[in-house]
């Protein structure tokens, strides 16, 4: 086991190393200079200079990446240029809303996808499985940001229940910030919640049909007891595999569902970053969410062991 957490750390700290180093090439690196895309070719060359300077892109560009690890590493993101605060501050105040968002969109999708996907893989030929299979295909189709605009023209217009959007802070209490993540957050599970469910539905068939289930059923088990004692838990594997990398993707990619809320997350600020053209906050929260994804991922590696131990002996061979 301590061989394969050396193999999977190693591995998560060069594919984060590579992530930094891809996204400082892009934006530094290749041709054009970061300082005229970020003033406009009609700024004056006294101007460009300055911002080069506090840039530091009159340095060589190995120095550039190592001081930038390195001010990563210690916690320091630099300043943004359209702010004129530490990006660090922006990243923690807009973490508060992206992080619950996030948590609250997987347990939503998962407390969903499970529970159908395992009726439909027991019911399977049956009415309800082709009634869950035909909602889950549409799921799948059905864009995350239109379901927002229809959950808000529903549950906030037509019934004004719950927020259209915006984020009144933590510090008006748990329940009012946590009504105003409701919308949102079920507008990003839904459809990830479908895809799950698909996945639960094949991998559950597919443990159903092993002798290890048959010979629970021989011996007298029921047939509710062998699915949830037997086939569920050796069905988890490619169920967690999914449910990490849609971790990643809620994390990493609520861009449109932040705008079309207004919530002032991380999504939101790389929009603005990009559209104000702050170089400085875009490669910081690119590299940010990029690690983020590779976390969730070596987290979902350990995961495996202790779904089934037998993964790190595997390795090992």
């Amino acid at each position: 086991m301590r061989g394969f957490l050396i193999r999977r750390l190693a591995g998560l700290l060069l594919t984060l190393l590579a992530a930094s180093l891809v996204v400082f090439l892009v934006l530094q690196v290749l041709p054009g200079d970061p300082a005229t895309l970020m003033l406009d070719t009609s700024a004056r060359e006294d101007t460009l200079a300055a911002l080069r300077h506090q840039l530091g892109l009159d340095q060589p560009a190995w120095l550039r990446y190592f001081q930038w690890i390195g001010g990563l590493l210690r916690g320091d993101f630099g300043v943004s240029y359209t702010y004129s605060v530490p990006v660090a501050e922006l990243i923690a105040e807009r973490a508060v809303v992206s992080l619950p968002l996030a948590l609250m969109s997987i347990c939503l999708s998962t407390g969903i996808a499970i529970p159908v996907g395992v009726l439909a893989a027991a019911k399977r030929g049956r009415a309800a499985d082709a009634t869950v299979m035909g909602l889950a295909q549409f799921g799948v189709a059905l864009p995350n940001f239109w379901l927002g605009i229809l959950l808000i023209l529903v549950f906030a217009v037509a019934y004004p229940i719950l927020p259209a959007g915006g984020f009144v802070g933590w510090e008006k209490g748990v329940w009012p910030a946590l009504r105003c993540l409701i919308l949102p957050a079920f507008a990003l599970a839904l459809p990830q919640s479908a895809i799950l469910a698909r996945v639960t539905r094949s991998a559950v068939l597919e443990t159903l049909g092993q002798d290890y289930v048959r010979t629970a059923l021989a011996k007298g088990l029921t047939g509710i007891a062998a699915l949830w004692r037997h086939a569920v838990p050796n069905a988890l594997i490619p169920v967690v595999t999914i449910i990490g990398l849609q971790f990643s993707f809620l994390l990493a990619g609520t861009v449109i569902i932040e705008n079309v809320f207004a919530l002032p997350g991380l999504g939101r600020l790389v929009f603005q970053a990009i559209a104000q053209r702050d170089l400085i906050v875009v490669q910081d929260l690119v590299v940010l969410l990029a690690g983020s994804v590779i976390t969730v991922n070596f987290l979902v590696d350990i995961a495996y062991l202790g779904l089934d131990p037998r993964i790190s002996h595997e390795g090992a061979k």
